[in-house]
């Protein structure tokens, strides 16, 4: 599509949501998993996901599943693109796709919900958010806390700042991954589309599968999980770019598996606190009630956020921590998905930034990329970001 198709399906995708009775059309690019579930979560809040695009034929085909009953499958996500009655684009693809997607779809007029991580490397982190303020297109990068009632209740108690100063906060998450995927490929796989950016390697369903515990593609669990807790922690210390971040590792249990289970990353932040976020997924498996926690230390009390509870805990003298205040809300991380979405939906409504910008992304992207590669390289990764420049 040349520059100027690209501008006028803008106009016209801006056109229909500008109608307050215009139903929005939607589709997902990269239907695995996490795309299915984005699917039907839009349909049943009310777009018609009009449209399915994957590599893989039974990914392609449990998409248009969970899409609207006439939805269109696509192959090439650039011939998705095309389509100037989309209003929206959900991306779900593996990280190293994010970026030239999601740059390709707002240059074509499309709003976009991107998966978390928003970008693969800093640079890229970059590309992204030139290219969305240049178009003038809502993206809603999927740290879906910043839309979860639970946390914004969190957000409003750390800033009456209980805690007095944090300098320190502490934060994890364990779970237990026996294995890899050992799965055998059930259909067509364009395999030379699915490695796009990333370096040329032969078709293995290994890396397919598990692309998560490659380098080319994503920086592990550590990374997963990390642009989650990370982002909460820049949101509730009001943090933006990193000063430095050093990154750790033990040996690698899971067999085949590039990227280590058990990590450890140690940022520090120009607002003169430590945060350590630390990955075991060699622990015990937990309910995911109990999975996560991040301690907010500070010189007048302690904030315990979990994943679907808090509890603020008073400095004292006496033997026993008791919370002054605390709340859980068993069940209430399911929901924050639809939550996130909702907000995303109202801002390409109301051309309003939403809950989770790309500016937002990218700090936490700095963050991961600083991690992954101070793990490979074993040095403390320094970010000049004035200069948008890693000085090692």
């Amino acid at each position: 599509m040349h520059r100027r198709d690209f501008l006028l399906a803008g106009v016209a995708s801006a056109a229909r949501v500008a109608g307050a009775n215009d139903r929005m059309r939607g589709a997902v690019i990269g239907s695995g998993g996490r795309g299915q579930l984005l699917a039907a979560e839009f349909k049943e809040i009310g777009v018609e996901m009009a449209a399915v695009c994957d590599v893989y034929q039974p990914h392609l085909e449990a998409g248009l599943k969970a899409a609207s009953s006439d939805a269109k499958p696509y192959h090439d996500y650039r011939k998705l693109l095309e389509d100037s009655s989309l209003d929206i684009v959900i991306i779900a693809t593996p990280d190293h796709w994010h970026a030239q997607m999601a740059i390709d779809a707002v240059q074509a007029g499309k709003d976009v919900y991107l998966e978390k991580p928003m970008a693969h490397t800093i640079e890229e982190g970059f590309r992204i958010i030139d290219a969305v303020r240049r178009t003038k297109r809502v993206v809603q990068v999927g740290t879906q806390r910043r839309s979860s009632e639970l946390f914004q209740t969190i957000k409003r108690i750390v800033e009456t700042q209980p805690t007095g100063d944090v300098r320190l906060v502490n934060a994890w998450w364990y779970n237990h991954q026996r294995a890899l995927r050992d799965e055998k490929l059930e259909g067509d796989l364009d395999w030379n589309q699915w490695q796009g950016p990333a370096a040329r390697r032969p078709p293995d369903p290994l890396r397919f599968f598990n692309w998560y515990y490659f380098w080319d593609y994503s920086g592990g669990m550590m990374v997963g999980q990390a642009a989650h807790a990370v982002d909460a922690i820049h949101w509730m210390m009001n943090s933006t770019y990193p000063e430095a971040v050093t990154c750790a590792a033990g040996r690698g249990n899971i067999a085949g598996a590039e990227v280590p289970d058990t990590t450890c990353m140690c940022i520090e932040y120009p607002e003169n606190y430590l945060a350590v976020f630390t990955v075991g997924y060699r622990a015990m498996r937990y309910n995911m009630f109990h999975d996560q926690l991040t301690q907010y230390n500070g010189s007048k009390a302690r904030l315990d956020v979990g994943r679907e509870w808090y509890a603020l805990y008073p400095q004292t003298s006496g033997l026993d921590l008791k919370p002054s205040m605390e709340e859980r809300r068993p069940g209430s991380f399911g929901p924050a998905t639809r939550a996130h979405i909702r907000n995303f939906l109202e801002c390409v409504k109301s051309r309003h930034d939403p809950n989770a910008t790309v500016e937002m992304g990218q700090h936490t992207n700095v963050v991961l990329c600083l991690a992954m590669e101070s793990l490979k390289s074993g040095r403390r990764m320094r970010y000049n970001a004035a200069a948008r420049r890693v000085e090692s």
